[in-house]
């Protein structure tokens, strides 16, 4: 099923997070429950960006994970919009490149069984970062 651009950007709406903790720039696509593909564009005026680090300018891995979870918490409410959710774990993080200014980071999120998502973040066709993200109810 593909969703209206309206839908996304409504879903996208349904996130608590605003600037500066929104981390996704646009919803490409959200199957529910089944997968999320969504996108941030990294420019050099991100706030991080003035310590993380001075002369060499890298998104922290934190910060990727985060937009990978955001995704996550979009797929799981495209799915079941009356239920809210938190992060109950992230488990075999690893970060293949650096993220840096300029970048277009493509974002990924799989859902299975129980709440888990595979998450993935892509430089042009280098990964750059994956995860699996449990998620669990919220208040």
């Amino acid at each position: 099923m593909t969703l209206s651009l309206a839908r996304l950007e409504s879903l996208l709406q349904s996130l608590p997070n605003r600037y500066p903790s929104l981390l996704i720039d646009r919803i490409e696509a959200v199957e529910p429950g089944s997968e999320a593909r969504g996108m941030k564009c990294v420019t050099i005026n991100e706030p991080c960006f003035q310590g993380h680090f001075p002369g060499y300018p890298v998104l922290p891995g934190v910060l990727v994970l985060e937009a990978l979870v955001q995704l996550s918490i979009v797929l799981a409410h495209a799915t079941d919009a009356d239920a809210s959710y938190v992060v109950t774990g992230i488990d075999g993080v690893r970060f293949k490149r650096q993220v840096v200014p300029g970048d277009l980071l493509r974002l990924e999120s799989r859902m299975a069984p129980g709440a888990v998502f595979a998450v993935q973040a892509w430089v042009g066709d280098q990964l750059a970062a994956e995860a699996q993200v449990t998620l669990g109810a919220g208040a």
